[in-house]
């Protein structure tokens, strides 16, 4: 496999702001250290690809907005290879933009699609599963998704069902999809967990260039005739007025219902590296290592006393002391503070949007 022809893509363009106050719709959590660790998340994506694709075949999707946030947290990226979307059109446009483009700059290329706001611990193992992946989709028409093995019954993400009953010819540790799982209530999510062919659909993917190009042309021709129509203009100075104008006319349609869920030669990878795709405080506390109480600190000056199964978040200079608490978030930005019990997150979005 030549490192050359590999290609990562990150999809940047979601506006959550369930990390309030950290994370808001000017700067959505991508963009934020929510590990405290000195590297937003958008970096962190970037860094565990160091090794499997030189800088110049690395690609940011992203919306118009945002693309400055891109430039200064990725500097190191060809600003010509921060694509701009002119409106949210979930990922089958997104995808289906920047593999065009790739595809014109070198037709072998091999690709991985990630999002950009996902937490990976175990970086090795994640780079070990991707060079095999790569491996795999090479000069093959396979698309390959990533599927976490689960550890408990999630009903916060997809899931795929996989025959384990004959691995791939080339990889015994990747398998066919029989089919994809939309979101469980808490009693479907326990029979999953308690079958070994099912896996949290993690969202990552990867594929050469001319697979993924070939089937939108086939199973989503809807998307796929706006870039095949438009490809002359890539790379050319009228490239970003014209998907300014036709990027809108795409549906609103994810690659999974677009493409995965149509095709024939789909497999998975059952991976297990301390993946999250860090929806909201609650997950963030839940994937970190806690103290012996249950909780988690994050900042340079932060004490609990008497308090169990909490988050503290305070990556200013100022001394925190948590007091009696029970099970609450208590995050603090530039300004703004939250203390919010665990059980209420879902209504933080009510006061992070005003």
């Amino acid at each position: 496999m030549a490192t050359k022809d590999n290609h990562v893509v990150i999809m940047a363009g979601g506006i959550g702001s369930r990390f309030w106050p950290m994370s808001t719709k000017d700067k959505p959590k991508q963009f934020i250290d929510v590990l405290g660790c000195g590297r937003t998340l958008i970096q962190l994506t970037a860094d565990r690809f160091k090794g499997i694709c030189p800088p110049e075949n690395m690609w940011v999707v992203t919306s118009e907005k945002y693309a400055d946030i891109v430039h200064e947290q990725l500097p190191e990226l060809p600003e010509g290879n921060i694509l701009r979307e002119p409106c949210r059109r979930n990922t089958a446009p997104c995808i289906a933009y920047v593999s065009w483009k790739i595809k014109i700059r070198n037709p072998q290329a091999n690709m991985v699609v990630t999002p950009s706001d996902h937490v990976v611990l175990d970086v090795k193992e994640f780079q070990r599963v991707v060079k095999l992946a790569l491996n795999f989709t090479e000069g093959s028409d396979a698309i390959l998704t990533l599927g976490m093995k689960p550890t408990r019954p999630e009903t916060g993400y997809g899931y795929i069902q996989a025959d384990l009953s004959t691995a791939a010819v080339s990889n015994k540790e990747i398998y066919r999809v029989d089919s994809f799982k939309e979101k469980p209530d808490i009693e479907r999510a326990r029979e999953y967990i308690k079958m070994t062919g099912y896996f949290w659909n993690a969202g990552i993917f990867v594929w050469n260039v001319s697979t993924i190009v070939n089937a939108f042309r086939i199973y989503a021709p809807e998307v796929g005739d706006v870039f095949e129509g438009m490809q002359k203009l890539f790379y050319t100075p009228e490239e970003q007025e014209t998907i300014n104008k036709l990027f809108p006319l795409c549906p609103n349609i994810s690659v999974d219902y677009a493409i995965l869920e149509k095709a024939d030669e789909i497999f998975v990878f059952p991976a297990s590296f301390g993946w999250s795709d860090l929806g909201t405080w609650g997950s963030l506390h839940q994937q970190m290592e806690k103290d012996l109480n249950g909780n988690l600190a994050i900042g340079p000056d932060v004490t609990l006393y008497e308090s169990h199964n909490c988050i503290v978040h305070a990556s200013g200079e100022k001394k925190v002391v948590i007091i009696g608490l029970d099970g609450y978030i208590v995050a603090e930005d530039t300004g703004q503070l939250l203390v919010c019990k665990m059980s209420d997150e879902q209504r933080i979005k009510e006061f992070s949007d005003n």
